[in-house]
């Protein structure tokens, strides 16, 4: 009967430590699993809304068109290509809304095109199209502020670093003017309403 007793609490023991171990283990999947939901509401601070002003974005985003800005979303979410986001230009004094065409380690370079007198912007070995399927085509100041890029970071976009341009092939007030943009830089994820 001794033998019995004391198996049946050995039973009893390891049982415990497996309903313990479990429970262990599930309460600190979800608490994981809430901290990382928290974290993806937190790093978005505010929404605001923007009227576009301009027509870099034409044939995309319109003039006067009203975007969402979801700022701070960028902290938790990596930045893809085709985003459109809103950028700090300027000290902060000047938000530019535009699309990501190139993000970190993508291969970056400018080739003289064959029909026009400028320079394509391929990335990946792809020509740059916009949203009407015209390749980019940039002037010869773009070509020299874009070529810096070219060359000093070897041909690859850099860490946390990106191309962003508007919707005209020619150029805007984007990449083509200013160069390669920081992530610290973007405010956040843009969203036509």
């Amino acid at each position: 009967m001794k033998k019995f007793i004391l198996n049946l609490c050995a039973m009893l023991v390891i049982a415990s430590s497996i309903f313990f171990l479990v429970s262990y283990v599930r309460n600190n999947k979800e608490n994981k699993n809430d901290k990382m939901n928290k974290k993806t509401v937190d790093c978005v601070t505010e929404e605001r809304l923007v009227t576009v002003k301009g027509n870099s974005l034409s044939g995309l985003i319109e003039d006067n068109k009203v975007l969402k800005i979801l700022v701070g979303y960028y902290q938790c979410h990596p930045i893809k290509t085709n985003d459109i986001v809103a950028y700090t230009y300027a000290n902060g004094q000047t938000a530019v809304v535009k699309i990501v065409k190139g993000i970190e380690n993508d291969k970056f370079q400018l080739k003289k095109s064959d029909k026009d007198y400028c320079w394509n912007i391929l990335i990946n070995d792809n020509v740059l199209k916009n949203s009407q399927n015209k390749d980019y085509c940039v002037d010869e100041h773009a070509y020299r502020m874009l070529a810096l890029y070219e060359r000093d970071y070897r041909g690859k976009i850099p860490k946390n670093t990106c191309l962003i341009l508007g919707n005209l092939a020619g150029g805007s007030f984007d990449s083509s003017r200013f160069g390669l943009i920081g992530k610290n830089d973007i405010i956040g994820k843009a969203i036509p309403e």
